[in-house]
């Protein structure tokens, strides 16, 4: 089975990109490339470009692209959809192929892009908890700013059939369950999955996609990783300074670990920065979470309570 390694980039759709670009230069990311109907942007990492913007009239989530383990990944994909591969016309080139999950996202499997040079960005700083100090003769000196994006982390999909988008899914991708949700108070049925790269003993993210039931189709947010908890409280005071649009946070999400913030962007689409997730493999075993939108955050500002619908 094809299978995927790591979650690539996401597709949007916005009527400026100069706001776009404006929006995601202040939330961490850096032009890699720009046209008259497109927009590149990369993070710190080796990942091309992590976040793709299409010029056009309606705000809109279009899809996201997969990175595949080989080339054979993909042929075995195209044989499955009675298609065929095709060169990348993209910045960085490569190979995709491109399928539509049953809500009409667009999820391209890709392969044989080239990778950046990682950018030079400040070290994690070191914690000096009660039991184990681990910074000496050195004090933290950070204010309000940009904090750099290291990756793009996940993203999250509203479907109006969770059992069918999520079974698309697991066939051309290998992707595995991390946990679930069921409704308040009930065991099933589940009606959100966070899915994984299944990479066998090697450590993942916890999950790269979350697909929740939902009466309308759409993304709920994508998220993006920080260097550490400094990053995150950092970016959250500039981020105020702008007049950006605070969503919910800071907090710790229950399901992953994360220490969270989310915004709205001008365009109505949210956007996660977080740090300090959790990493699991084959030992993992997933489990049913059935509280309330309130319930997924252990401690800070709690999401409201439309926050998943």
């Amino acid at each position: 089975m094809a299978k995927a390694i790591e979650v690539a980039k996401v597709i949007y759709q916005a009527p400026n990109l100069d706001v776009m670009e404006k929006t995601m230069v202040d939330f961490g990311l850096k032009t890699v490339h720009r046209t008259a109907d497109r927009l590149y942007m990369r993070g710190a990492d080796t990942q091309h470009h992590i976040h793709e913007t299409r010029l056009g009239d309606t705000p809109r989530f279009i899809g996201a692209a997969v990175e595949m383990s080989s080339l054979e990944d993909l042929e075995e994909l195209a044989r499955l959809e009675n298609s065929h591969i095709e060169k990348s016309d993209e910045p960085g080139g490569g190979y995709r192929f491109s399928m539509f999950m049953p809500d009409g996202f667009e999820i391209s499997a890709i392969w044989g892009r080239e990778k950046q040079q990682p950018l030079v960005t400040a070290d994690p700083n070191l914690f000096n908890a009660a039991e184990k100090k681990e910074r000496f003769n050195s004090s933290i000196r950070g204010r309000a700013a940009i904090a750099p994006v290291m990756r793009l982390g996940h993203f999250v999909l509203h479907v109006t059939n969770h059992d069918e988008s999520v079974k698309w899914l697991k066939e051309r991708f290998a992707f595995i369950d991390a946990d679930y949700f069921a409704p308040p108070g009930q065991t099933e049925p589940i009606v959100g999955t966070f899915l994984r790269c299944d990479l066998g003993e090697q450590y993942v993210d916890h999950h790269c996609m979350l697909i929740l039931q939902a009466k309308e189709p759409g993304v709920h947010h994508t998220s993006y990783e920080l260097q550490d908890l400094d990053a995150v409280m950092r970016s959250h005071d500039y981020l105020l300074q702008q007049g950006w649009n605070l969503d919910c946070g800071v907090g710790r999400h229950l399901l992953g670990s994360q220490i969270f913030d989310y915004w709205k962007d001008p365009f109505g689409f949210r956007i996660e920065h977080y740090t300090d997730g959790d990493l699991v493999n084959n030992q993992h075993t997933p489990t049913v979470f059935n509280g309330t939108a309130q319930d997924t955050t252990q401690w800070g500002m709690e999401p409201p309570s439309d926050f998943f619908l």
